[in-house]
């Protein structure tokens, strides 16, 4: 197992600190989910947790690092989450372990530097329900960022749009993210 590059993890404060997850949720569509979710990267759960309070379904929370993986379930028993599943994976080489059509949304968030970001789009749409979407954040390359991965590795969203149509996405609609100045979002559809 591999993380994806240049994927290391600040302290959580630091983390949380540049996003304010509920609203990025809420500009992504995340506001009332019907069925499962599925996050490629849950990091710390800064996501997974609020995502799992909006879903009627499980929200799998999925992290190569199994310390990652720790922190999101700790968190979710000590905010009396039942429906998060913690799972340390290897999604770029085993995939999400969902099936087929089984989700109503992915969130691919802060994760499309790695080599082959194709790999984790076809699997998202593999996995997402008619009707589901995939919400897509990453770091900005035309403003000075306070963390991130290299420029040469960040993808901007015209990029995105095109590896989402590869990955057979049929729209991909970028959204303003409120109190999220150095990132920018998609929120990617199938037919």
């Amino acid at each position: 197992m591999a993380k994806i590059r240049e994927s290391g993890m600040p302290a959580q404060e630091l983390w949380e600190s540049f996003f304010d997850a509920g609203a990025i949720l809420d500009a992504l569509g995340c506001r009332a989910l019907a069925g499962d979710v599925v996050e490629l990267g849950c990091g710390y759960g800064t996501f997974a947790i609020p995502a799992a309070r909006r879903t009627s379904g499980t929200m799998f929370a999925l992290d190569i690092d199994p310390l990652m993986v720790a922190a999101t379930a700790v968190r979710a028993a000590g905010e009396g989450l039942t429906n998060v599943s913690a799972q340390q994976r290897d999604f770029v080489a085993d995939g999400s372990g969902r099936p087929a059509r089984s989700v109503s949304c992915v969130l691919l968030l802060n994760i499309l530097h790695l080599e082959d970001p194709l790999i984790l789009l076809r699997e998202a749409r593999r996995v997402l329900q008619p009707g589901g979407t995939a919400g897509v954040i990453h770091w900005r390359r035309d403003a000075a960022t306070p963390r991130g991965p290299p420029l040469e590795f960040r993808p901007d969203p015209e990029q995105c749009r095109a590896w989402a149509q590869q990955a057979g996405f049929a729209r991909a609609t970028a959204c303003e993210l409120p109190a999220a100045p150095w990132h920018w979002g998609l929120v990617l559809g199938g037919p």
